[in-house]
């Protein structure tokens, strides 16, 4: 495992403080607030150290306030329910005794059932393309100064996207974007770790598949942007050390909210899990 992959695996790696209390730190990943996927891989994380022998299938946040990166973040679960096949809990998130995150998972027994799926969508191979990073670097000399360091980081969670957009010059795009995801380095066999990692993961990349149609990006002026829910399903076991493709599309956008769509899938073309998030677009003036 790489030091920089040990760092996030850490970061996820809640401290208890009480009877199904958690507290975790943040990381400064150079935005303005805390990144959405930790706070939502990490309240998975505190869930999911309330259940045994039940697995996350499903995952349903709002994000209500943003985090402060110079704070660490307490998370309070609730047992909701635990019957004979199904758990459910509650999170709640706090920094300075205020709420910033509420959500519910849902764990299950492993189960056989009824399968079918999505046929995976054609993709370039991942080995073909450059990493996000990559293209970081051949950006950085025309952006000023202090954004550099953002852009040409390094990251726990590789991210190689398809045709990517140029921040700097964005166009018109039909409101669906490819990427293929992987951590760096081999992963502990922890079922509970792959599924936080990828909680975290799909918040990458996300918001922006409905910006497309409009030719913007994070860095247009006058943009407003933050992502108000975020929902996961977990289909199937898989490996976040192993190459995802990460499928979005944006059905709509409306009254200053993009919708947007995403699913998983291994490169056996196997579908694992499904993403659904809504999240703020305005136009300041």
């Amino acid at each position: 495992m790489l030091e920089v992959t040990k760092k996030l695996v850490e970061l996820l790696d809640l401290s208890p403080i009480g009877d199904d209390h958690f507290q975790g730190d943040s990381e400064d990943l150079g935005f303005p607030n805390v990144f959405g996927g930790q706070v939502l891989g990490q309240a998975l994380m505190a869930a999911s150290r309330t259940v045994e022998g039940r697995l996350c299938h499903s995952l349903h946040a709002y994000f209500l306030r943003p985090g402060n990166q110079d704070m660490p973040i307490d998370y309070e679960v609730q047992r909701v329910r635990d019957g004979g096949s199904f758990s459910v809990r509650r999170v709640i998130a706090r920094q300075d005794g205020k709420e910033i995150l509420t959500g519910s998972m849902s764990f299950q027994v492993a189960e056989e059932g009824f399968e079918h799926q999505l046929i995976m969508p054609d993709a370039p191979d991942p080995e073909t393309l450059r990493s996000e990073q990559e293209w970081g670097e051949l950006l950085a000399p025309q952006v000023p100064e202090k954004m550099r360091p953002i852009l040409t980081r390094d990251r726990p969670i590789e991210i190689r996207p398809v045709n990517p957009v140029n921040p700097l010059k964005p166009e018109k795009r039909p409101p669906h974007k490819q990427s293929w995801f992987r951590a760096q380095g081999h992963l502990p066999d922890d079922p509970v770790l792959h599924r936080c990692l990828l909680t975290y993961a799909s918040d990458f990349q996300f918001l922006g598949t409905s910006l497309n149609p409009h030719g913007l990006t994070f860095m247009s002026k006058g943009l407003q942007v933050a992502s108000l829910d975020h929902s996961i399903w977990f289909h199937r076991d898989f490996r976040m050390d192993e190459w995802l493709l990460y499928d979005k599309d944006s059905p709509s956008a409306s009254a200053g909210r993009g919708f947007n769509r995403g699913n998983f899938f291994n490169q056996d073309g196997v579908l694992v899990a499904s993403t659904t998030q809504e999240a703020l677009i305005r136009q300041r003036s």
